[in-house]
């Protein structure tokens, strides 16, 4: 490749200064955009009721299908970054949810809502923030913590903004309108996939562009059964197919590892069952308000309260559970924090008041800071991380179906009951209960795991379950960033 061409290509070496600050900057702004979007549809939810006529279980589905094909859609993501690069899946991204919110505009009934806000712009955020999370490991390696700290900063600028901005434009042109503009504004996602322009290795390949490493091997296997295998052997070909569809499960859905880990079990049981609640909040808040006669423009501010506390608080959570006095315990931290979430929303059954709202949001702010810093973190403690990338697919798409029925559920009881108060109950309880069975679950896993070390100490045989971030160090050859991450947050 000659000079020139490279200049064209991408820059060498380019992790950790010059433009790979302007990528951080773009992959700001990439967060604030598609995972801060969400947050803004409660604003909307009591309209689009009377528009379509709809109950609260059916206006739900429309938030809770993006939110869960946002948090599942990693795995079609990793396969489209490995074919086409970061730069070009954010983009695809960028076009899908644009096209998805204008298209929204024009709707006649919920159910069109679903198909277009809810799976074209999901899954165009998901591209974009997926894809735009994993070419910050190719520009950061010295600051990679940093960088994703930072990046994760603007979750909560979206959480701030986008409701302020959601109910200022509802208010001055209606819904439809207010949708058209959001598509445009979510197109702003091209532009920063432009800026992550690919890689350049010091071979001169792309790094972006490589191909995995056993995709020459199983071509080349390919051949050789192909040449081998004629029409007289159909079987051999079947049994090629299906061999490929296993090592592609095996490699995207990590089912061994929740067969044979223990910790990593136990940890996605208690997530998922965590987010059949975990969501209701940010969907039933506001239309909760506005039932209880708070105006509407106050209980827009209820969630940007949210965004705003967690700007400050989520940075520092992340740093204090990095301490080395947290080292194997930062589960713990997490079922304090999914605890706290859980106790918090007693305070709406209580009053609904817009001041006593306000406390709510502080203290739910603080809890969903320490759930959305440790999510990540403790799933690294739990798994090695030359896996970490098939654990989290299994992960994220386990957590995305009870995303996705959690508030549909919800609201069906809603509408049984004509009460509120049910939103707060069911969150509580499956918070609660979750973080008390991930909390005695690991504890109980310790103290299993001590006896058995005491009684092989003798043969020095280590433990094969055993919860310690010692065991989850990356080994030598797996010090550079995967080429595909799946990257979700809350």
């Amino acid at each position: 490749m000659s000079q020139g061409e490279a200049a064209g290509r991408g820059s060498a070496k380019p992790q950790d200064q010059g433009w790979a600050w302007m990528v951080l900057l773009a992959a700001v702004v990439l967060q604030g955009l598609t995972l801060g979007f969400p947050c803004c549809i409660g604003v909307f939810f009591t309209d689009l009721q009377h528009e379509f006529q709809a109950s609260n279980s059916q206006t739900s589905w429309f938030p809770s299908i993006m939110v869960a094909v946002l948090h599942g859609g990693g795995p079609l993501c990793s396969i489209l970054v490995k074919r086409f690069g970061c730069r070009f899946v954010v983009m695809l991204g960028g076009l899908l949810s644009g096209l998805g919110m204008v298209s929204s505009s024009f709707c006649k009934s919920i159910s069109q809502l679903y198909l277009t806000a809810g799976l074209i712009t999901g899954l165009g955020s998901c591209f974009s923030f997926q894809a735009g999370v994993t070419v910050l490991g190719y520009y950061f390696v010295r600051w990679r913590t940093l960088a994703n700290a930072v990046a994760s900063t603007g979750v909560s600028l979206g959480f701030t903004l986008w409701p302020l901005l959601s109910q200022y434009l509802l208010d001055k042109m209606g819904w439809r309108n207010t949708f058209l503009i959001f598509g445009g504004i979510l197109l702003n996602c091209c532009v920063c996939g432009a800026i992550m322009r690919p890689i350049q290795l010091a071979s001169g390949s792309l790094l972006e562009s490589a191909k995995p490493e056993g995709e020459a091997g199983s071509r080349a296997e390919e051949a050789q059964l192909s040449n081998g295998a004629s029409p007289q052997h159909p079987t051999l070909q079947q049994h090629t197919r299906r061999t490929k569809c296993f090592q592609m499960l095996q490699k995207y859905l990590a089912f061994d590892i929740f067969c044979q880990n223990k910790g990593y079990q136990i940890y996605t049981i208690g997530v998922t069952w965590m987010m059949m609640g975990f969501a209701l909040p940010h969907v039933y808040l506001v239309p909760y308000a506005i039932h209880n006669g708070v105006e509407e423009r106050k209980a827009a501010l209820l969630i940007s309260i949210i965004g705003l506390i967690n700007i400050f608080i989520r940075p520092v959570t992340g740093l204090l559970s990095g301490h080395r006095v947290f080292t194997g315990r930062r589960i713990y931290l997490f079922s304090l924090a999914t605890l706290l979430c859980g106790l918090s929303n007693f305070i709406c059954v209580i009053s609904a008041e817009f001041s006593v709202l306000i406390l709510y949001c502080v203290i739910l702010s603080i809890a969903m800071s320490g759930v959305g810093a440790l999510t990540f973190q403790v799933l690294m403690d739990v798994v090695e991380m030359d896996r970490f990338s098939s654990a989290l697919g299994l992960f994220t798409i386990l957590e995305s179906i009870t995303l996705l029925i959690g508030p549909p559920l919800t609201g069906l009881l809603v509408d049984i009951t004509s009460d509120f108060h049910y939103v707060f109950y069911n969150s509580s309880f499956f918070l609660i209960s979750a973080a008390l069975f991930m909390g005695l679950s690991f504890c109980a896993l310790e103290k299993q795991n001590k006896l058995r070390e005491s009684s092989k100490a003798c043969l020095d045989i280590p433990s094969r379950y055993q919860y310690s971030e010692t065991s989850t160090e990356p080994k030598a050859e797996s010090q550079s960033p995967p080429a595909v991450q799946y990257i979700t947050s809350i």
